[in-house]
C-alpha cells in the first residue's frame, strides 16, 4: 500500500519532535533574556505559523545548537535531510514560485495542525475534568498568561518577591539566582510589549501525589539589556521583536480541586485564606501561614522553558 507523501513527512516530523522534545529537557528554565541576540534565534517580522509544527521544531533545534551544540547540531543535520528528501520527492512543480494549489495545501495543513491542537486540548481539559469537575481551560489558560506576564515584569522590575507565590520553592531560587547576577552586574535585562499569541493546554499526567499540567505559550516581545546607571542598550535592539515559545509546567497535589471563585482568579491573594498575597522567604502567607507554593491548595508553576 503507497503511503501519502504528506503522511510519512508528518511522521518523521513527529518522531523528530519527541526526540527534541526530550534533549531540549536539558536546557535551563529562565525568564526573560534566554536569547543569544542572532537572527539565528529571532525575527524582525512574522512569517509563517509560529504555532505550527515547523517552527515548534526550529524552535528547539535553535535552542539546542547554542546550548548543547554536541546534540544540537547533529539532529539540525538529521531535520535538514528529512525536509530535503520529502521536498525532493514531492518536487514544486518544476518551479521556485508556489503555485495556487501549494498555498492551498498548506492553508489546509495549517488548518488541520489548528484542528488537532484544539483536539488536544479538549482532550486534556477532559482528562482533568474527569477528577476536577470545575475545571476550566479557558480560565485556567488566561491565568497562566497573567502569570506569565507577572513574571517578565517582575524580572525587569528585578523585584523576584513579586512572583513567589506562583512558583515552587526550586524555581523561585534558580530564578532569584539569575537575576542577582543581573544585579551584581549593574545590567537590567527589559522585557516590554509582550504580546501573547497562543496559549494551550499540551498534556496532564499524574505523578505520584503529584497531578502535572503542561502549558504551550508563544508570545512576541521587545528583550534587552541596558546598564543599570546610564540605561545605555548594552545588547540586543529596543526595536527588534523577538518571538519566543515556552512550555510552562504546573503541579498541585493530588486530589486537590478548582474552587470556584477563588482558583485562577486573582494572583494577589493567598488561595487558602484569601487575604492579600503578602509572601515569606519561605513561601507562606504572612496572615495565615499557610505554604502556599508547594500546590498544596492549588497551581504552582514548577519549570518555565524557552524552546
Amino acid at each position: 500500500m503507497k503511503l501519502d507523501r504528506r503522511k510519512l513527512f508528518r511522521i518523521a516530523s513527529v518522531v523528530l519532535l519527541v526526540v527534541l522534545v526530550c534533549a531540549s529537557t536539558m536546557a535551563l528554565a529562565d525568564v526573560g533574556n534566554q536569547n543569544r541576540y542572532t537572527e539565528s534565534s529571532s525575527s524582525s517580522s512574522s512569517s509563517g505559523d509560529d504555532d505550527g509544527l515547523a517552527g515548534f521544531i526550529a524552535g528547539i533545534l535553535v535552542s539546542l545548537i547554542f546550548d548543547h551544540p554536541v546534540v544540537g547540531v547533529p539532529l539540525a543535520i538529521i531535520a535538514v535531510i528529512i525536509y530535503l528528501i520529502f521536498r525532493k520527492k514531492g518536487g514544486n512543480n518544476g518551479g521556485g514560485t508556489p503555485t495556487s494549489g501549494n498555498a492551498e495545501q498548506m492553508r489546509a495543513a495549517a488548518m488541520e495542525r489548528a484542528q488537532a491542537d484544539a483536539a488536544n486540548e479538549s482532550m486534556v481539559a477532559a482528562q482533568i475534568q474527569a477528577i476536577d469537575e470545575h475545571f476550566s481551560a479557558d480560565k485556567f489558560n488566561a491565568w497562566v498568561r497573567e502569570v506569565f506576564l507577572k513574571l517578565q515584569q517582575a524580572w525587569t522590575d528585578r523585584d523576584w518577591k513579586k512572583i513567589r507565590p506562583f512558583e515552587s520553592e526550586e524555581l523561585f531560587a534558580q530564578h532569584n539566582q539569575q537575576l542577582d547576577e543581573y544585579i551584581r552586574n549593574n545590567k537590567i535585562n527589559v522585557i516590554e510589549k509582550i504580546g501573547i499569541k497562543s496559549c494551550k493546554l499540551v498534556s496532564f499526567a499524574e505523578d505520584g501525589d503529584k497531578e502535572v499540567v503542561k502549558v504551550y505559550l508563544s508570545a512576541v516581545m521587545r528583550d534587552y539589556v541596558v546598564d543599570a546607571t546610564s540605561r545605555k542598550v548594552l545588547e540586543s535592539d529596543p526595536n527588534k521583536d523577538w518571538y519566543m515559545n515556552y512550555i510552562l509546567t504546573f503541579n498541585r497535589k493530588k486530589g486537590v480541586k478548582t474552587q470556584e471563585g477563588l482558583s485562577n482568579m486573582s494572583t494577589t491573594n493567598c488561595p487558602n485564606c484569601g487575604a492579600p498575597t503578602q509572601i515569606t522567604s519561605a513561601g507562606q502567607c504572612e496572615y495565615c501561614g499557610s505554604v502556599i507554593t508547594t500546590g498544596e491548595h492549588d497551581w504552582v508553576l514548577t519549570d518555565l522553558h524557552s524552546i
